[in-house]
């Protein structure tokens, strides 16, 4: 069951939310004990026992490093992580909450911002590739770059690849269709739906992981209105929560599979804003009790499926921070860990998009409204400096920064020791193309 804070509760004007609204909490998707992502997200700071409780554990009783969190990292990898962070100097801080953009083609341009300015990586959009051989000297410069910084263990190398219009590796990668495939497939047969959801996320992330990525911004959670959705439209796997939670878990499970980092995105949900975030800040007057019908059951999915990365959307959601973007929200990041439990990665939409183009100090904002990663920004130096400054200045917490940029070393961390246990296969573009084949085949 979700439960408001007290403060979203206040906002909300006396709107309940109803348990189990449009699948929460009895979904199709919802791992089986024998499924090794059961159990994930079952615990988080909403829901556990408190030390008073009876049967509670005690405080003071050793933790297993070795025990997973809810989200992918062991125990011990996010103890590590803060510990190293801990020793960081600002300008190093500051760069482990920044993955950056660049612009053109040489390979060298993004491995000198990761070495200089200590980024924790970079996004790769279409604009900066020209071919496989040039994609992978690129996401190799990179690895170097992070290597050179003093780092054993890898960056953040993402990319948008959806699947449809939105695969930033056209003519590189293995094209698979949009992720509406995926809901109709489950629509159609809900197992089978569920397994070549999963083999395509899989594949998907084997094949990128070849390449050198180390994330997908991937899947689209957003549960679509249909024609009046100007940005989601068909990236969206369904226009019902229900068939668009089993199929959002079934590909959090196979990027898990693949070693690679999925994005689930955009929280609280873009499918029924009528405005493109591109370019303007969407106004969504959804009450909470119909965000939590219609958009959280996907998200909700994801949590129980151990996803280990969420994307804050700018939305102006009105019934929970009205004029301010859910991305600088501390509200909806409240709603997210608190309600949801989420305990792993948040990262905002890109800083670049006109919904909070000429905001002031936009990635500030972001990271004190609990954002661990600012995905990005117009001009990543200046950004760079700024979270520096403030951490100087005492203008923004160095315990807020160290909180974000332990989460992150400790995903790569994780990102690093799967991948390790589960190395690309020789033939896996033949399997990319067979299962995008499949999932296509059980759509249509």
């Amino acid at each position: 069951m979700l439960q408001i804070r007290p403060r979203l509760a206040a906002v909300a004007a006396g709107v309940l939310l109803v348990s189990g609204c449009a699948g929460l909490g009895a979904s199709d998707d919802r791992p089986s004990s024998t499924d090794p992502s059961a159990g994930s997200g079952s615990s988080s700071p909403a829901t556990s026992s408190s030390p008073a409780d009876p049967g509670a554990s005690d405080p003071t009783e050793e933790v297993d490093p070795d025990t997973p969190t809810s989200w992918g990292p062991t125990v011990g990898e996010l103890e590590d992580a803060r510990e190293l962070v801990s020793t960081w100097t600002p300008e190093q801080l500051a760069g482990g909450v920044i993955v950056g953009r660049f612009h053109g083609t040489d390979p060298q341009e993004p491995a000198r911002m990761v070495r200089e300015l200590h980024l924790a990586g970079v996004s790769v959009t279409g604009d900066n590739v020209v071919d496989r051989a040039q994609v992978l000297a690129m996401t190799g410069a990179v690895a170097r770059a992070a290597a050179a910084d003093g780092r054993d263990f890898p960056p953040v190398v993402g990319v948008d690849q959806e699947g449809g219009y939105v695969s930033h590796l056209r003519g590189i990668a293995t094209e698979f269709p949009h992720f509406q495939s995926a809901g109709l497939a489950v629509q159609a047969d809900a197992r089978l739906g569920r397994r070549v959801t999963r083999a395509a996320a899989e594949t998907t992330g084997l094949e990128l992981r070849s390449l050198g990525f180390t994330w997908v911004f991937a899947p689209v959670a957003d549960v679509t209105i249909g024609a009046a959705d100007p940005t989601i439209g068909a990236r969206s796997p369904s226009t019902d929560p229900s068939v668009a939670a089993q199929a959002v878990g079934a590909a959090v499970k196979g990027y898990d599979d693949a070693g690679i980092v999925s994005t689930v995105k955009h929280f609280p949900g873009h499918g029924t804003a009528t405005a493109d975030s591109h370019d303007t800040l969407p106004v969504v007057d959804s009450s909470l009790a119909e965000i939590e019908a219609h958009d959280l059951p996907p998200f909700a999915a994801a949590v129980r499926h151990a996803a280990p990365a969420v994307m804050l959307s700018h939305l102006d959601l009105t019934a929970i921070a009205p004029g301010v973007p859910a991305s600088m929200a501390p509200e909806v990041y409240d709603l997210l860990r608190d309600d949801l439990g989420f305990e792993g990665v948040t990262i905002t939409d890109s800083l670049g998009m006109g919904a909070v183009g000429g905001r002031p100090t936009p990635a500030l904002q972001a990271l004190e409204a609990g954002a661990d990663l600012l995905l990005m920004p117009v001009d990543t130096a200046t950004t760079h400096r700024i979270v520096v400054e403030a951490l100087e200045s005492g203008d923004i917490s160095r315990e807020r920064v160290e909180e974000a940029a332990a989460r992150v070393v400790a995903v790569q961390e994780w990102q690093a020791r799967v991948a390790a246990r589960r190395p690309v296969p020789a033939d896996v573009v033949e399997r990319a193309q067979a299962a995008s084949a499949n999932l296509e085949s059980a759509a249509y």
